[in-house]
């Protein structure tokens, strides 16, 4: 392993790997011989542990990092792929963030209504290092959340990337990706803290009011 991959196994703010109760669902779901394996079973439990709601508190840090998002069983597309960032590195496999801008073409109205558009900025995913190749994986929507809406269930089997399907179940038009914004060994926060307050000023204004709000 060179110095760089060892760079993506060191905890960081937001990518808390060394908190205790990261490592200690990572210890716990990291079933496998190998770090393709485990890779995969953590991506699974991420996935479908830790439901997804896009209603957050923007402002405050806790939105953006991986405990936080274990110890609360909810978080959003950032904090999820945070959180599997930090239980992959946890288990020894160098990990890190990435982001795209993406158009969700089957948001719920009252989000639509809240955001003012469907295209959401700074969509976060994951990057495992695996076979020496950087592998995307895209845990944010758990199994019941897509059920519910008729969507595809992202796969990962850590050799593809999983990213977002671009139709449904009923072969309507899903996500769209539009921009790709690079990957990072931490969750750039602060960027997406002033991204959001400018293009969603509605919602990134909620606050502590976001609480309150459940998605589906």
């Amino acid at each position: 392993m060179n110095e760089k991959s060892t760079a993506y196994l060191q905890a960081g703010r937001y990518i808390d790997s060394a908190h205790p109760k990261v490592a200690e669902f990572a210890a716990r779901h990291a079933k496998g011989t190998d770090h393709r394996e485990k890779a995969v079973a953590l991506y699974y439990a991420v996935r479908d542990r830790i439901r997804y709601n896009p209603f957050q508190n923007f402002m405050v840090d806790e939105a953006y990092r991986a405990s936080a998002c274990l110890e609360r069983n909810v978080g959003w597309c950032v904090s999820k792929a945070a959180l599997l960032a930090a239980c992959a590195r946890a288990a020894g496999i160098p990990a890190r963030v990435g982001f795209a801008d993406v158009k969700n073409h089957l948001t719920t109205p009252e989000l639509t209504a809240k955001m003012g558009t469907d295209l959401f900025v700074y969509h976060g995913y994951s990057e495992l290092q695996l076979d020496g190749r950087w592998i995307k994986a895209t845990p944010a929507f758990n199994l019941s959340l897509c059920t519910r809406f008729r969507v595809r269930p992202l796969e990962f089997d850590g050799r593809e990337d999983s990213i977002f399907h671009p139709f449904d179940e009923d072969e309507r038009r899903h996500m769209e990706y539009v921009r790709w914004r690079g990957e990072y060994g931490d969750v750039p926060a602060d960027d997406i803290k002033r991204v959001f307050s400018e293009t969603y000023p509605e919602l990134f204004n909620l606050g502590p009011a976001a609480a309150q709000r459940q998605f589906a």
